[in-house]
């Protein structure tokens, strides 16, 4: 194990080195093996696709950031505040619990249909899957996170006559954070695919709308540039939330 700053700079390196050995790697077998671009381009090829206007990048990037983030925000919003509530209330959590279990078993590839219905096509429906996909595990994760308190501390907290609120400003909460940030994490992949499961099913823009656009024409390069492109939007969400739990929560207690 790695620690310190020290330890996480070697560590970040040791992962830069693998990713550029591996697009090393392809480009030499590409060539090598002279494998048909509308097979598997190589990453030179990949890349020259940043080039063509026809693919208008920065919009569609921007629109399914767009989604991934607005998707990803909501679920964290909700799904910690419903944990909260049913922390706090035994009797809404035995009533909206199940029903929420019952609900995250539903497809949600069903339910894009019916979010084009309900808000036509747009932002709007592909931010709604991508929430109804990643708030669950934030909702379970932070539920147990705020259940899980020291019997010990909860009665020295009530025999000083401290309030609910003191309680969960000064015990919950804090003790909460690890498994937060751990349901957070699982969320933010889960958003990322919850905006391009949106855009196949029906969009107008997006990475995911310009993947079904290119696939008629087998222009390969172009679709293995929008699965990089959403690669890196899921890395820097995932960072995103890491960087936010190496502020909040003490690396110690940190939930791997």
């Amino acid at each position: 194990m790695f620690s310190g700053d020290g330890g996480s700079a070697r560590s970040l390196a040791i992962i830069l080195i693998v990713h550029l050995a591996v697009i090393v790697l392809w480009q030499v077998l590409v060539d090598a093996f002279q494998v048909p671009k509308f097979i598997l381009p190589s990453p030179l090829a990949t890349v020259a696709t940043l080039g063509s206007p026809s693919y208008a990048w920065p919009s569609n990037l921007a629109v399914t950031a767009i989604e991934i983030l607005g998707g990803f925000c909501l679920g964290a919003l909700v799904g910690i505040m419903l944990a909260v509530l049913f922390t706090w209330s035994p009797l809404v959590s035995l009533l909206l619990l199940p029903l929420f279990v019952t609900l995250n078993m539903i497809p949600k590839v069903a339910l894009g249909p019916l979010f084009i219905v309900w808000f036509s096509y747009g932002i709007l429906p592909n931010i709604l899957i991508a929430f109804s996909i990643c708030f669950f595990p934030i909702l379970l994760t932070t539920a147990r996170g705020l259940s899980e308190v020291e019997p010990d501390l909860l009665d020295l907290v009530k025999s000083l006559r401290g309030s609910r609120w003191t309680l969960f400003r000064k015990i919950q909460l804090p003790g909460a954070l690890p498994y937060v940030f751990s349901g957070m994490k699982v969320g933010a992949i889960l958003a990322v695919a919850g905006a391009i499961v949106g855009e196949f099913i029906a969009s107008e823009r997006g990475l995911g709308y310009l993947m079904i656009q290119v696939q008629s024409s087998l222009d390969t390069p172009a679709m293995v540039m929008a699965v990089v492109l959403l690669t890196l939007l899921g890395v820097a969400l995932y960072g995103l939330v890491l960087g936010l739990e190496r502020m909040f929560v003490v690396r110690d207690i940190r939930l791997q």
